[in-house]
């Protein structure tokens, strides 16, 4: 394998290198219900805030893929529940980029109660690439391509 700059990081080709920022969430009075506890539908908008911090982190913005002409749709989403979040609360949600050859954007997360460090969620979600007539894409646009290069997540030898 040879070496190749990626990012600020000198890395062989074909290693994985892990990409993975924070976001630390401040729990609203609006999104718990009569028991204090955050409302299951809030989780999939943490791990939006999540993805944000990400995308401004390793420069994957949403707004990038609008300006390369693709749109980057979410196509499926899991979480499981280990234990509630309860109003005061300030959860760290960690997001951590799983690359794949396929041309899709993988992401797991892991929300944790900063208190303990205690899990209290995780969650998964994948996004594909479509293009401006709302056409799926089947390989990777070439603006991801280099993303993956510059960041040492590219799978070529």
């Amino acid at each position: 394998m040879r070496n190749v700059e990626c990012g600020m990081r000198n890395v062989e080709c074909g290693m994985n290198m892990e990409l993975k920022t924070s976001k630390v969430i401040e729990i609203r009075f609006s999104e718990v219900d009569s028991m204090g506890v955050v409302w299951h539908g809030s989780y999939p908008l943490y791990f939006e805030d999540a993805r944000e911090a990400f995308g401004a982190k390793y420069d994957l913005a949403y707004m990038s893929f609008f300006d390369h002409g693709y749109f980057a749709p979410l196509v499926e989403l899991t979480f499981h529940y280990k234990k509630p979040i309860k109003y005061g609360m300030k959860p760290r949600v960690d997001i951590i980029y799983r690359p794949t050859l396929s041309a899709k954007i993988v992401f797991d997360y892991e929300i944790h109660d900063p208190e303990d460090e205690s899990l209290i969620a995780t969650g998964h979600s994948v996004q594909v690439f479509m293009d401006t007539n709302y056409e799926l894409v089947w390989d990777n646009p070439p603006f991801y391509e280099e993303w993956k290069k510059r960041w040492g997540v590219s799978f070529e030898e």
